[in-house]
Formats: structure tokens, sequence, C-alpha cells
């Protein structure tokens, strides 16, 4: 008999799982084991890929060895040395390729640089003083430098006004100025040059607005009646109110009137006009004070207009009549511009180092025409100017080193435009780069010279 304290004997299939508890209902089923794992034989890996052999060194550098025969770059050489010949720093290694060739110097700078480049010119090899300029001082803004340059169908013109050594030594603002502009119309192109006496306590606003006031008039004219009817009476009593209107702001004094302008805004002036015509391109100036108008023409420079008269003696003042003031007797100078010449409108800046001063009589000064014994300068402009050149090369010719001569310079040139025009001095009576006409021309020679005119045209 069964005893109820004997355990039976598990029967098949009712074997206590974990987690099973009698009475819960059908057991979960009892999976066999897994089967032992199969041995299997190594695996199949692809062979290794050969490696190609690294290019050729390129051409030129045949002793180089193979790119993966060089021993690797040093890293504890010092920073500063360079690798062996054939060799590469670590960080410049690309596995399987060739060498990368090294990037070509740079050439080498000229020694100087541009300091040198620009350096003032010396026609007379001696050494300039290197001197940082003072800053000019006034309530005005008025740069060290001014240039520019363009071209008409019939002219190429270049101009500019630099401040001379005195003046960017003790910071006073360059005292010249200079004004052009072209008329469409009549092809015509209208200049001025002036140039601020230095006695005057702001000669630099009177240089200014005389050639603004000058331009503008010479314009207004041409597009009334056209270039050949300019009235020069009418043109510098308009700069001589123009500059008393001027003083009489400045000075906040409506009753100011010539002698307190002269004081306060004193300027030589050059005004003139360029005219296309059938017979080549006309000019016409007009001049009051020192300022003057050059030819450089068989490589010689001839003064042709205002600039300097010497007296008894052979010695040249330097004391001018300047605007506001209109001296008695003045005409305007007229002459052609022939091909192969060059007419410079500039102040006594230029004027006084290239000479050409007439004696009294008419004879002109010793040393072929240069007015000085030595006349480095006017071979200087004859050889640079005989084609138009950058406007910043135009500067710094002008702005040329030579002892003494300290003033500001202010220059204008107009060459002719090959083709333009005549073709030569074929007009009865007259010499090339004239035009017939009575009048004495510079230095009281009759004929032979540009023809002086009356106020008129």
């Amino acid at each position: 008999m069964d005893l109820p304290f004997r355990r039976k004997p598990p029967q098949p299939g009712s074997e206590r799982q974990p987690g099973y508890e009698p009475g819960q209902g059908q057991p979960p089923p009892v999976h066999p084991p897994a089967p032992a794992p199969q041995l299997r034989g190594p695996r199949p890996y692809p062979p290794p890929q050969q490696r190609q052999p690294a290019p050729a060194p390129p051409q030129g550098r045949r002793d180089q060895p193979p790119y993966d025969q060089q021993p690797p770059y040093d890293p504890q050489a010092p920073y500063d040395q360079e690798a062996p010949y054939g060799q590469q720093p670590y960080d410049q290694w690309s596995y399987g390729s060739a060498p990368v060739p090294p990037a070509a110097a740079p050439p080498p700078r000229e020694r100087g640089g541009l300091r040198e480049r620009w350096r003032p010119l010396t026609p007379d090899n001696l050494p300039v003083a290197d001197f940082e300029p003072a800053p000019p001082t006034g309530l005005s803004y008025r740069p060290d430098t001014v240039c520019d340059g363009w071209s008409t169908p019939d002219l190429h013109l270049r101009l500019a006004s630099v401040r001379g050594y005195l003046h960017r030594y003790n910071g006073r603002p360059r005292e010249d100025d200079v004004a052009a502009a072209f008329e469409p119309g009549s092809g015509a192109v209208v200049f001025a040059v002036a140039d601020g006496v230095s006695s005057a306590r702001q000669p630099h606003v009177g240089a200014q607005v005389a050639c603004r006031s000058a331009v503008d008039e010479l314009l207004a004219q041409i597009r009334a009646g056209g270039p050949l009817r300019i009235d020069w009476e009418r043109l510098l009593t308009t700069v001589h109110w123009q500059l008393i209107e001027q003083a009489r702001r400045i000075l906040r004094d409506p009753d100011a009137g010539v002698t307190a302008t002269a004081e306060l805004l004193g300027t030589t002036l050059v005004a003139g006009i360029a005219t296309p015509t059938a017979d080549g391109v006309e000019i016409a100036v007009v001049s009051v004070g020192d300022s003057g108008v050059w030819q450089i023409k068989d490589d010689r420079v001839r003064r042709l207009a205002g600039g300097k008269d010497a007296q008894d003696g052979g010695l040249v003042s330097s004391a001018v009549d300047p605007l506001p003031r209109l001296p008695p007797g003045l005409r305007a100078q007229t002459f052609y511009l022939d091909p192969g010449t060059v007419v410079l409108i500039g102040t006594d800046g230029f004027g006084d180092p290239v000479g050409d001063i007439p004696q009294p009589g008419g004879a002109a000064s010793s040393a072929g025409g240069s007015g000085r014994p030595d006349g480095e300068i006017p071979p200087l402009f004859v050889r640079e100017l005989r084609t138009p050149i950058p406007p910043l090369g135009f500067a710094h010719l002008l702005d040329f080193s030579r002892e003494t001569f300290d003033d500001d310079r202010t220059l204008l040139a107009l060459w002719p435009r090959t083709g333009a025009g005549r073709t030569g001095g074929n007009r009865p009576g007259a010499q090339p780069g004239t035009r017939p006409g009575p009048g004495p021309g510079p230095g009281g020679a009759a004929g032979g010279g540009p023809s002086a005119t009356g106020w008129s045209r």
C-alpha cells in the first residue's frame, strides 16, 4: 500500500521545472539540449593584394630613390633645419604616392623695394635729405601730392602738384593748385594753374578759388559762344570778384576790398584753352604773376608766356603783383601745338629750376638757354616727356630734388595725339608752333613767338 508520507517517484514528463509549482497548469515543455557545434577549418581569406611600385620621380630628379625606400624624417631634428636632399618631413608623406616636389621659392625682392623706387630723382647726383614730412595744419585738407591724366581725341593731358621740401619740413600746406576740364561739344580742353603767394595768410585757398573759378568761367563762355570767342577780360574779372567774395566770407567783413583780399588770398594764375582746329590744336593763355608756359621742342625747353624776367645785371626778382589785382595791359598769348612738341603750364617751382629766363633786350641767357650755368633739370624733362607718361610717374618726375629749389611745384603738360589736326607748319609767313599776328613774343623780340592779341579772340 502507498503510505502517505512516502514520496512517489516522478513520472516521466512530470519533472519539476524551475519556476513552476504544482497546480499551476500545464508545465512548460522541456527542450532538448542544443547540439554541440561542429568544428570547421580555417576561414578562407582572400590573398593579399600586390602593392604597385611607386611611380618614377619627376624629370630632373633621376638620382632620387623610390619613395618607399626613403628613410622617415627625423622629428628630433631642429625645427629650422631643412630635410636632407631627397627626404621630406613625415607630415608631407602620403601612402603609396610619389613625393610632392617642393614649392618654388619666391623671387628675391629688390633691395629697398618701393622706397628706393620712389625716391626723388637727383639729376645732379647729390644726396637727398631723407625725412618724414610734417602734417599740414589748417582747417582745410590739402594733400601733399595730387596728379591726374586723361586723353581726348586730339590731346593727351597730364597734371601734378607736389608740396615743396620747405613746406614738407615746416608743415605748411601745399600752396599751388591746378584744374582742367574737357568740353565735349567743341573738343576743347580748359585749364588753370595757380601759385598762392607765400606772404598771404591763406594762399592755398586763394590758389584753389582762382583755378576753380577760371575753369568754370571758361566752360561757361565756350558753351555760350564757342571756344574761339573767349572774353579774357571777363575771365579775369570773374576770378577777381570770386577771390574778393571768398575773402569777405572768411574775414566776415562785407566791405573787404582788394588790399585785404591780396593779403589773405593773393595768388598767381595761368588760365587757357586748347582748341582743336583744321590747322591743329590752338592754345591761348593769359597769365597774371610769375607762373608761365613753356614748350619742349627740338630737345630744348623754351618759355612762351608768363614766368620771370631778368632785370638789369641779370638778377631775377621774385616780387609779383598777384590777383585779385589786375595789372594793366594784360594780353592773351596764342600759339599752335605742333606734332612732336609738348606744352607745359606751371608755377615758378618748376620754372625757376628749368630756367630759360630772357635777359633785358631780348637776349637769351647763357648755358644753352637754360638760365642756369649747369642746366641739369631741362634735359631731365626733355628726355622723360617725349611721350605721355603715367600720372604717378609724372608726379614723381616733378618731385625731383635740386639744391636751393624747395618751393611747391605744379605742372600741366599737353601732347598732340598722333594723326590729330594738321601735319606740319605750312602756314605762309609763320614759324612752326606760332600763329601769324602782330605783337612781340617773350623777351620783346618781334615775330617768331606766340602772337599777342587783345582781350577777345
